[in-house]
């Protein structure tokens, strides 16, 4: 057995608990000062600052998803690599994600750079906002790589079942901007320019101590030569395509969501701006439940131990549970506190109370869809993950957001994005328990072949 490949043994649950925990701990750090940036931002007493980061958010989630999709492709690659105990593989496909994630994120970077104006438009800011919102993602953008760099090097300590490493990365991370973004925004008088630089900075340092640790501890990266570069592309691609195209179809579904809300005026882009900030503070675990979860699964379908990755499948379930009761709850209780930082009332209190009360509990589904598309990544069926994130983000979301705004107003938008969730979350496990009973496909790198099929490619994965 490999000894590198530690989940193929023990508790389940405690695997998944310690994975999700220590990386929750490393996203809530960046996610929190995201937050302190929200409330600083909120100090200066000007919503058009407050709807400005709104829109930005929408777009930022755009970008950062292509690094999220090359994350899981590393992982994935990676943690299965060990499972069947080949290091030598395992260092390969480290290096060459890498060098692809950094490759493509630039080029994206660039595309996302030019095009600003008409995509800030297109998520419905206009006037002063706009150009206030521009104004910050022209600073934050072209630092793309850089998170990019940082989150695939995460997802390949996560895969060695190093989280705490991994964590450390975005704690180095969200400790520069902390201490630069009062610096910057109120020392130097830069307000959301100040935020912006502020952030460019936590990337960096994201990326560097992020692969620090793989070059000390895990044998580092292997010499990139064309040789091993040009077939690996094509492994990586098969799910890394598909996993950026997942994760896509959450900020395009944002984006519709925030452009639906401008339409109720700049006090409630700025309450959902809030919400926004406030949700992965409140739910970083669920958020760090798919990344850590994933190496689980991922090593034991490579060692084609299948009743555990059945069992890590349910006790990422049930932990899901136990988190959204406790979150829901202490949002619930700590509703004048958050009138306090953000000095809330009237429709921002009204949807920020929303959030941190019902719509809470609904987050169990998103939890479902996490867990599953973490299974179906890494059983080698990656568009699976990619159908019902796009189902969950266009049919999912539209059509229901259309009818409770009519009804409820700018709550009904918070309240048909919910309901979506709940309806793709049952759809994403009855699919995952679906390839689960079928045994994933038939061995590791078979399940990534027959995804390969669809682009006619056929190929060894070795």
């Amino acid at each position: 057995m490999n000894e590198q490949a530690k989940f193929l043994s023990g508790s389940l649950m405690r695997h998944i608990t310690v994975m999700a925990l220590t990386s929750s701990v490393g996203l809530m750090a960046v996610f929190l000062v995201d937050f302190i940036d929200m409330i600083f931002i909120s100090m200066l007493g000007k919503a058009e600052l407050a709807a400005a980061i709104g829109y930005a958010g929408a777009i930022l989630f755009f970008t950062s998803s292509f690094g999220i999709g090359m994350a899981i492709a590393g992982g994935a690659l990676v943690a299965r690599a060990l499972g069947e105990g080949n290091k030598d593989l395992a260092q390969r496909q480290a290096t060459n994600v890498l060098i692809f994630g950094a490759i493509f994120g630039a080029v994206f970077a660039a595309l996302v750079w030019f095009n600003l104006s008409s995509i800030v438009g297109l998520v419905g800011a206009t006037g002063q906002t706009a150009d206030l919102a521009i104004s910050y993602l022209s600073i934050i953008i072209p630092s793309l790589p850089m998170l990019l760099i940082g989150m695939v090097g995460g997802a390949i300590l996560r895969a060695h079942g190093d989280a705490r490493r991994s964590m450390l990365a975005t704690i180095v991370g969200a400790l520069v901007n902390g201490v630069l973004d009062p610096i910057f925004i109120f020392g130097f008088g830069m307000e959301l320019q100040g935020a912006a630089w502020a952030s460019v900075a936590a990337r960096v340092a994201i990326g560097v101590t992020a692969l620090v640790p793989i070059i000390r501890f895990y044998g580092g990266f292997g010499r990139p030569n064309l040789a091993s570069v040009l077939p690996d592309l094509r492994p990586v691609m098969i799910i890394a395509f598909p996993a950026i195209l997942t994760q896509l179809a959450t900020p395009i579904g944002q984006a519709y969501v925030t452009r639906a809300m401008s339409e109720f005026g700049e006090d409630a882009v700025a309450g959902m701006a809030i919400v926004g900030r406030l949700t992965p503070v409140a739910f970083a675990i669920i958020f760090a439940l798919s990344g850590a979860i994933g190496p689980v699964i991922g090593q034991n379908f490579g060692a084609r131990q299948m009743d555990r990755v059945k069992g890590a499948f349910r006790d990422g379930l049930i932990f899901t549970g136990v988190v959204v009761a406790i979150v829901s709850g202490l949002l619930f209780a700590t509703r004048p506190l958050l009138v306090m930082l953000f000095d809330l009332d009237g429709q921002v209190q009204s949807l920020v109370f929303l959030f941190a009360g019902p719509l809470s509990l609904m987050w169990f589904f998103n939890g479902m869809i996490f867990v599953s598309n973490a299974a179906c990544n890494n059983m080698g069926h990656p568009f699976y993950s990619t159908i019902v994130n796009w189902g969950r983000h266009t049919l999912g979301t539209i059509p229901f957001v259309v009818v409770f705004s009519a009804w409820f107003g700018a709550g009904g938008v918070l309240i048909g994005q919910a309901v979506g969730g709940v309806l793709f979350g049952l759809i994403a496990l009855v699919i995952a328990l679906r390839i689960m009973r079928g045994g994933g496909g038939s061995a590791g790198a078979d399940g990534v072949h027959k995804q390969a099929r669809i682009f006619g490619w056929t190929y060894k994965n070795r």
